[in-house]
């Protein structure tokens, strides 16, 4: 019998409208694009690690077994990127914002897929094309903080 009343109470807060400031989904309100460069530029890092595993492996791995590691950390790190820019995306900018910088939907759409892309790239020019389109969100995100 005490299960009803608790289950009714859950329902209750659950239905209750709930304003959603953050990222956090608390109300700290720090946004910041640099944590997604910080990952696309590890992308790109390993990028090149790949590229120069005969010269970057340890002496106890093999260079199959190194490449192996940076696929799968490189991995990681662009599904952390796309991530971060949903975030940015989806909690922090507005529609006031997306009417000043027309191009934001385009932006974001572009530079998410280029985070995914970046699962199945070891060139380390594709992780320069990453950096280049969070850079150009990075440059609105600080106009809007003006």
């Amino acid at each position: 019998m005490r299960l009803v009343p608790t289950v009714l109470r859950m329902a209750d807060r659950l239905a209750r409208p709930t304003t959603v400031y953050a990222h956090c989904d608390l109300p700290c309100g720090v946004y910041d694009p640099a944590q997604a460069r910080i990952e696309a530029q590890s992308v790109k890092a390993v990028q090149e690690r790949y590229q120069n595993a005969e010269k970057m492996k340890s002496a106890n791995e093999t260079v199959e077994d190194y490449r192996s590691r940076c696929l799968a950390i490189k991995e990681e790190r662009a599904h952390l990127v796309k991530e971060h820019l949903w975030v940015l995306w989806t909690d922090y900018f507005k529609p006031e914002h997306k009417e000043k910088f027309p191009q934001l939907h385009d932006l974001f759409w572009n530079a998410t897929k280029e985070a995914g892309l970046s699962k199945k790239s070891q060139d380390p020019a594709q992780g320069d094309k990453l950096l280049g389109l969070i850079d150009e969100i990075a440059n609105i995100f600080w106009e809007t903080k003006k």
